[in-house]
């Protein structure tokens, strides 16, 4: 373990000085994010949805871990807010089904969600999907840190 953060580190040093990748990841960044958002709120109507918004979200953070070095990257999001996000998605996507329940319906029955059931389903399906997106980024994320062994805590 300490030869891959003798690596990580020499690989920072190494990064430091390709100023031309540095620039691009930090102006590539935020628009990845952004397409993110794009693929998850657009997943009702068109291609997407919160798996694949997920993904390309933590490519993002991936980017920057790969550029800027792990050990920075991990500073961004600390595993304490990895298992937060972790925990938070899978809490909203079964908090939906509950709620479905709760109102009269069946586990995950969109429609009783709102007066109208058509707006039920449209709300419950972007709340499930936004479940997703923030699980499926958590996890992307971990197993990135767990394979760059960089993560003692998981």
């Amino acid at each position: 373990m300490k030869n891959l953060r003798a690596l990580s580190k020499r690989r920072r040093r190494e990064m430091q000085h390709k100023e031309v990748l540095r620039v691009c990841s930090k102006l590539l960044i935020p628009l990845i994010m952004l397409f993110a958002l794009y693929v998850q709120f657009h997943g009702d109507f068109g291609p997407g949805g919160g798996f694949q918004a997920g993904v390309i979200f933590a490519s993002a953070f991936i980017l920057y871990a790969l550029i800027f070095g792990v050990d920075v990257g991990m500073k961004v999001l600390s595993p304490g807010a990895r298992r937060f996000f972790l925990s938070a998605g899978l809490l909203l996507y079964a908090g939906v089904g509950i709620a479905g329940m709760l109102l009269g319906g069946r586990y995950l029955n969109y429609s009783v969600l709102l007066d109208d059931p058509v707006a039920g389903q449209h709300l419950g399906i972007l709340l499930i999907e936004l479940g997703v997106g923030v699980t499926v980024a958590a996890s992307m994320i971990t197993i990135f840190y767990v394979f760059a062994n960089q993560d003692e805590s998981e």
